[in-house]
């Protein structure tokens, strides 16, 4: 970790997009932003919440601890996204962890002048609360799926949600490189099985794999194996 001397643009991440523009340049004055390099924990599950990150560069995983050795990737982040909210509950603790999938750059505001900023902000405070509303709905559909959908679901589930945040490229695969075992980690299944499963899944002419990359050819099919829960 070490500060980096980028200058985001004030008007790219959830922060900057939903505050008045005369509040831009307090933002500025505050802002810390900061490189990660791959590998590397922005917070972890456990720590003092220090302030809230937005995302500049790169992507991150969010993930809890799950059993003795595990662990449940609750979801992925991308460039304008933020990440540490989780931690602005009463006990002002990390419930999560945040981890570098690649060279990060993240522009930290810390928690004083956040709120600061979401009093002075109106629509911003309403914008949060919409977010937060939409997240509580997501992870209760998650928690739902987890619990009844079989692991083949899970996986179709869990191909289809990162085309839907990260996109394909041109040669049909999805835009972001993932392991095998973080991939069966926010399916909520083991290694084995999940490569099990995806190999019938490519087997059926459903997906397609080369190396880390993942495409899909028939979204359809996908959609069907997450449709009758």
């Amino acid at each position: 970790m070490k500060k980096n001397n980028h200058t985001c643009d004030l008007k790219s991440c959830f922060l900057c997009s939903k505050c008045l523009p005369e509040w831009l340049p307090a933002i500025g004055a505050n802002k810390k932003n900061i490189h990660f390099k791959k590998g590397e924990l922005i917070f972890e599950e456990g720590e003092a919440v220090g302030g809230i990150y937005f995302l500049f560069k790169g992507k991150v995983k969010v993930h809890k601890r799950w059993g003795k050795d595990k662990q449940l990737i609750l979801h992925f982040a991308k460039e304008g996204d933020m990440i540490g909210y989780r931690g602005l509950g009463n006990e002002r603790v990390y419930p999560v962890t945040a981890s570098a999938m690649e060279d990060v750059i993240v522009c930290f505001i810390d928690t004083p002048f956040f709120e600061a900023t979401l009093q002075v902000n109106h629509q911003l405070t309403y914008s949060l609360m919409q977010f937060y509303a939409n997240e509580l709905q997501k992870a209760e559909q998650r928690m739902r799926n987890l619990a009844h959908m079989d692991v083949k679901g899970r996986v179709a589930e869990t191909v289809l949600m990162l085309k839907a945040n990260f996109g394909q490229n041109k040669d049909g695969f999805i835009n972001i490189s993932l392991t095998k075992q973080d991939m069966a980690s926010y399916a909520g299944t083991t290694y084995e099985t999940f490569f099990r499963m995806l190999n019938e899944l490519t087997e059926e002419g459903t997906v397609k794999v080369s190396g880390k990359s993942i495409g899909i050819l028939k979204v359809a099919a996908l959609e069907k194996l997450i449709a009758n829960l």
